[in-house]
């Protein structure tokens, strides 16, 4: 499953994210772990100290390319790739777990769990480059990806209803909204609710930060059937991010539940492969015609490869580097 977590900047995001992905690898499951927002604070959720962190994917976005279009016809260079380019016959596709050299580069082992990460802005981004540029990256990996049962992808977004700014809101099967018990909390569920609307995206909503069953109650009024399962004002949470040690275990009982019910809801989301790739043909036809023709200077709607659909089975067991990948030797 892919599992994107979103909310208002401060909700406590991050932290779920982390709490899930922890609450997962505590299972024995495969946990493949992105840090897409602008600021990159998922790896010392997880347990990294501030100076540790991922190579950033955002500064190697040629590379991630050229790995990628393999040898599919319809994308002769990376040149003409784009963040919405689909797979297609020839397409090097991505699996959660195995040996796979974008993993190998990008990735870095956190207690069991896989973390990649965009990587933040740099002196050179001020002032001539948008955060999405980066995220470009993230939307190709989903894009590629394919997980099976028992694997999860989770996702820490950008703040806000930034995601609509992109296809990536279309790339997962459940998405989680992280709700404080206040209206500005809640004022970004009905954004989101009224931005998914066309889209077919499964939300629920968690509730964040809560006190008492008056502030459970202010969320259920507000976002009514949406809300999931709500966390409290935690004292090991507040401990972890404080840097002091701490355990998945050490969570109050109400909080495991809460993270026990996110991944019951997770397992029995319904798996549409017709559908995301679907959207994926959908939101790249939107940006080729809307910029991306004009600035690759290409009609991209010929890279969709209509026949083409991702289904278990389609990744070899032997991948090429992306070393050999680029000097077109596979």
């Amino acid at each position: 499953m892919k599992i994107a977590f979103v909310g208002k900047g401060g909700s406590g995001k991050t932290t779920l994210s982390a709490l899930f992905c922890r609450h997962l690898a505590a299972f024995g499951h495969p946990v493949l772990a992105i840090d897409a927002d602008i600021n990159q604070h998922l790896g010392t959720a997880l347990g990294l100290d501030e100076d540790t962190a991922p190579p950033p994917m955002g500064e190697h976005l040629d590379e991630i390319k050229d790995y990628l279009r393999g040898d599919n016809p319809r994308i002769p260079s990376a040149a003409v790739m784009v963040k919405t380019t689909p797979p297609g016959s020839g397409s090097r596709l991505l699996s959660v777990t195995g040996d796979n050299p974008l993993w190998a580069q990008f990735g870095l082992d956190v207690a069991g769990v896989t973390l990649l990460a965009t990587g933040a802005f740099t002196e050179d981004d001020l002032g001539v480059a948008c955060f999405h540029s980066k995220l470009g990256s993230v939307e190709l990996l989903l894009n590629h990806l394919l997980d099976t049962a028992g694997e999860y992808v989770v996702v820490d977004m950008t703040a806000g209803a930034d995601a609509f700014a992109s296809g990536l809101f279309t790339r997962f099967d459940h998405t989680f909204l992280v709700c404080e018990p206040t209206r500005k909390g809640v004022s970004v569920h009905r954004q989101y609710r009224g931005y998914a609307a066309d889209f077919d995206i499964t939300l629920s909503v968690l509730g964040n930060k809560t006190t008492d069953p008056d502030d459970v109650a202010f969320l259920r009024r507000e976002v009514g059937d949406d809300l999931l399962a709500c966390f409290t004002q935690s004292a090991p949470v507040r401990a972890m991010e404080q840097g002091r040690p701490f355990g998945i275990g050490d969570l109050e009982p109400a909080d495991l539940a809460a993270l026990a019910k996110v991944h019951a809801a997770v397992d029995t989301t319904d798996r549409d492969w017709d559908r995301f790739i679907t959207q994926m043909h959908d939101i790249h036809l939107r940006n080729a015609t809307a910029w991306a023709n004009d600035a690759i200077g290409v009609d991209l709607a010929g890279q969709i490869d209509p026949d083409f659909r991702l289904v278990p089975g389609l990744i070899p067991v032997a991948r090429p580097t992306l070393d050999t990948a680029a000097a077109g030797t596979v």
